[in-house]
C-alpha cells in the first residue's frame, strides 16, 4: 500500500516507501571506554569529593536541627495578616532533645567517614600504573559484556512444543498441478537469489536498481526483514541451503539493542511471527531466542495511561509515539488489535504472563467501550481511551483486528470462546452496515465514514472471502453456508478488479458509484505492490471447496506476476495496472516472499502441507501451531476446564 508522507495507511500492510537505501550503517553494540576518560573521571571525582567535603559537611552553628524525627512537627507560617502561607516553616522542638542531637552527631560522623573512604579509594586508584588502571578497565569490560550476553542468552523454561504435522511434502499428483507448483518454487528462487547478492542484510530490495531498500517502519538500522520474513517460505518450499543462509545471518548479525524507532504491529507480524514460524517449523531454538529478545524490546510501547501501545517505539530507549496523522494521536484497531496470536504463543513459550496479559487487556478495555452501529472505529486514543474518529473499514485501518478475534479461537482449539463472540457480534455488524451489493451482481465491502458508506472497496480488504470461510464452521444459527457463500462472492468481486484490468492485477482499492464498478478511479489507487491478499482468499476457498476455479485464478495471477513484476533483479510492484506497459516501483516486499508466493505454493499443494486443523496463519501468512491447552491459563475464557 502506498501513502503521501511517511506515513502507514493499513493494519495488515505498511505502505512502501520509496526512499532509496537507508543512510545509516548497521552496527553491533560494543563496549568501548577510553582509558584517558577513566583517568578524568577519577581526577573529578577527587576534586567533588574534597570540594564537598569542605562546603557540605553538616554545621551545627548553622544548623540546630538536623533530624525530622516523629516527635519533631512541621507547622507552615501563616501571615495573619494575608492569610497566605509563608513557604517556611517553623519547627517544634519534641521533649528529648538530647537524644535528636546523639543522632545529628552520629550522621555526621558517617558523612565524614564515607567522604573519607571514597578519597582514600581515589587516592589508591592515582598510585596504581596505567597498566594496571587499563587491566582493572578491561576487567569490568568483561563483566558488563558477560552480564548482558548471560541475559540475551537465559534459558527459556522447557515447554511441550506442538507436534509438527505437516510440515514438508504436499506434492499434488496431477502433474499439471506440480508443475504450476514448481514454477512457484522458481519464482522465490529468483526473489531470494537477487535479495542475497545485491540486498542482503537490508530490510527490502530494490530490484530495478539492485541494491537495498527500506522504509520507516523498520527503523534506521538494517534488520533483515526479508530474511526473517521468507524463512518459512523457504521451509515449506525445501529450499534448505536457503534456509541454513538465513539462519546464519539471523545467529550473526540480527540485533535489537539499536537506536531505532519501528513500528509495534510491523515488527509484530513480521519478525517475532517469522522467527517463532521458523522456530516451529524447524525446532532451531535460536529462533524462539530471538523472538524473545525482540518482544522484550516492544513491551515499553505499552507503558500508556490505557495500556493501548503507541503505533510506534525506539528499541533502544523505549519510548513510544503515535502516527501524527492519525486522528490526534490516536493508535490503529488493526495495530493494536493484532498482537493476539504472536503475544500468547510468546507466553506459551517463556512461562511469562506478560504477554497474554497485554492483549488481553486491550480485548477487556474493548469490549467495555460503545461501539457506533456495533462496528469498531479505527482510531483509539492510548491516552483518554476514547474513539477517534468515527472511521469503520474491513480493509486498511481495521482488517486485521477482525481476523485475530476468529483466529484467537482457532488457535486456542476453539476454546477461546469470547474471542468468538466478539468475533461473531463484528461480523454480523459489517455484514449489516458494511457489505452491500453493486447494480452489476458484486458483493463489496465498503468503508464507514463521517455517518454514511463509501462505496469502495480496497484491495487489503479482499482478506475477508478467506477469513469468512475459515470462519463458516462454528457460526452462529447454522450459518456455516451462508459465510462460505459470502467469502465466494468476496472473491468473485476480488477476482474481478484484477480482470478488469490492462495487466490482469489488481488495483490498491477500486469504485462502485454508476456504472463504474471494480474499477480503480484516482491515478493513486491503480498501483500493485505484490500484495497477496487476493491469491489468501483463494487458497482458503481452495482448501473449503476444491472448487478449480480458486486455482485457475490463482495462476492467472501468477502468470501476470511473472510477466508483468519479474525483472532481471527480482520483482517489482507496478504504478498503473490499467496501462499495458507496467511502470515499476522498484521494491521487492519483503511480504512477497512471506505471503503472495506462500499462498500461491500453497494453492498447488495438497491440504497435506499445513493442516487447518494444526496451523494457524498470522497476518503475514507466518504459520503457528493450534495450541491444545487443558487449563485456562491462556484459553481466554474462564469457562475452560
Amino acid at each position: 500500500m502506498t501513502t503521501p508522507a511517511l506515513l502507514p495507511l493499513s493494519g495488515r500492510r505498511i505502505p512502501p516507501l520509496n526512499l532509496g537505501p537507508p543512510s545509516f550503517p548497521h552496527h553491533r553494540a560494543t563496549l568501548r571506554l577510553s582509558e584517558k576518560f577513566i583517568l578524568l573521571l577519577i581526577l573529578s571525582a577527587f576534586i567533588t569529593l574534597c570540594f564537598g567535603a569542605f562546603f557540605f559537611l553538616p554545621d551545627s552553628s548553622k544548623h540546630k536541627r538536623f533530624d525530622l524525627g516523629l516527635e519533631d512537627v512541621l507547622i507552615p507560617h501563616v501571615d495573619a495578616g494575608k492569610g497566605a502561607k509563608n513557604p517556611g516553616v517553623f519547627l517544634i522542638h519534641g521533649p528529648d532533645e538530647h537524644r535528636h542531637r546523639e543522632e545529628e552527631e552520629r550522621l555526621r560522623n558517617k558523612i565524614r567517614a564515607d567522604h573519607e573512604k571514597a578519597l582514600e579509594e581515589a587516592k589508591e586508584k592515582l598510585r596504581k600504573s596505567r597498566e594496571e588502571i587499563r587491566a582493572e578497565i578491561q576487567t569490568e569490560k568483561n563483566k558488563v559484556a558477560q552480564a548482558m550476553k548471560t541475559k540475551e542468552t537465559r534459558v527459556l523454561p522447557p515447554v511441550p512444543v506442538p507436534q509438527r504435522v505437516g510440515v514438508s511434502g504436499g506434492d499434488p499428483e496431477d502433474m499439471e498441478i506440480r508443475k504450476k507448483r514448481d514454477k512457484i518454487k522458481e519464482m522465490m528462487k529468483h526473489a531470494w537469489d537477487n535479495y542475497r547478492t545485491y540486498g542482503w542484510g537490508h530490510n527490502e530490495l530494490r530490484p530495478i536498481a539492485r541494491k537495498g531498500h527500506s522504509t520507516n517502519i523498520f527503523g534506521s538500522s538494517q534488520m533483515g526483514a526479508t530474511i526473517v520474513d521468507a524463512l518459512d517460505t523457504l521451509y515449506i518450499m525445501g529450499l534448505h541451503d536457503e534456509f541454513m543462509d538465513g539462519q546464519r545471518w539471523i545467529e550473526e548479525n540480527l540485533d535489537f539493542s539499536v537506536n531505532s524507532e519501528v513500528s509495534v504491529f510491523e515488527v509484530n507480524i513480521r519478525f517475532i511471527g517469522g522467527l517463532l514460524a521458523a522456530y516451529y517449523l524447524s525446532g532451531e531454538e535460536i529462533f524462539k531466542t530471538k523472538a524473545v529478545q525482540l518482544a522484550e524490546k516492544l513491551l515499553p510501547a505499552f507503558n500508556t495511561p490505557t495500556g493501548i501501545p503507541w503505533a510506534m517505539v525506539n528499541l533502544k530507549s523505549g519510548v513510544g509515539r503515535n502516527w501524527g496523522w492519525a486522528s490526534a494521536g490516536s493508535s490503529i484497531l488493526a495495530e493494536f488489535g493484532t498482537l493476539h496470536m504472536e503475544f500468547v504463543h510468546l507466553s506459551y513459550l517463556t512461562g511469562d504472563l506478560t504477554y497474554y496479559n497485554k492483549v488481553m487487556h486491550i480485548r477487556k478495555l474493548l469490549q467495555k467501550m460503545e461501539r457506533p452501529n456495533g462496528l469498531y472505529p479505527n482510531y483509539l486514543n492510548p491516552r483518554t481511551g476514547r474513539w477517534g474518529q468515527y472511521h469503520t473499514s474491513v480493509g486498511g485501518l481495521g482488517d486485521s483486528f477482525y481476523e485475530y478475534l476468529l483466529k484467537a479461537w482457532l488457535m486456542s482449539d476453539k476454546t477461546d470462546l469470547e474471542a468468538r463472540r466478539m468475533y461473531d457480534d463484528a461480523v454480523e455488524a459489517i455484514e449489516k452496515h458494511l457489505i452491500k451489493k453493486s447494480r452489476g451482481g458484486l458483493v463489496f465491502i465498503g468503508e464507514w465514514k463521517n455517518g454514511h458508506l463509501e462505496r469502495k472497496m480496497g484491495h487489503l480488504a479482499c482478506f475477508a472471502g478467506g477469513m469468512f470461510a475459515l470462519g463458516a464452521d462454528g457460526s452462529r444459527k447454522d450459518k456455516a453456508g451462508h459465510y462460505l457463500e459470502l467469502g465466494a462472492e468476496i472473491a468473485r468481486t476480488c477476482h474481478e478488479s484484477y480482470d478488469r484490468t490492462a495487466l490482469k492485477l489488481g488495483p490498491e482499492s477500486f469504485k462502485f458509484d454508476g456504472a463504474v464498478e471494480a474499477v480503480a478511479v484516482r491515478q493513486a489507487e491503480k498501483y500493485y505492490i505484490l500484495r497477496p491478499e487476493v491469491i489468501e482468499t483463494y487458497w482458503y476457498l481452495w482448501r473449503f471447496t476444491h472448487d478449480p476455479r480458486y486455482r485457475q485464478w490463482g495462476w492467472e495471477a501468477a502468470l501476470a506476476i511473472e510477466k508483468s513484476c519479474r525483472v532481471s533483479g527480482g520483482f517489482s510492484g507496478v504504478k498503473d495496472v490499467y496501462s499495458p506497459t507496467p511502470a515499476h516501483d522498484d521494491v521487492q516486499q519483503s511480504f512477497f516472499l512471506a505471503e503472495t508466493l506462500k499462498y500461491l505454493y500453497l494453492l498447488f499443494s495438497g491440504d497435506d502441507l499445513l493442516p487447518l486443523d494444526h496451523w494457524v496463519f498470522n497476518t503475514e501468512a507466518h504459520p503457528l501451531p493450534v495450541l491444545r491447552l487443558a487449563n485456562t491459563t491462556l484459553s481466554g475464557d474462564p469457562a475452560v476446564g
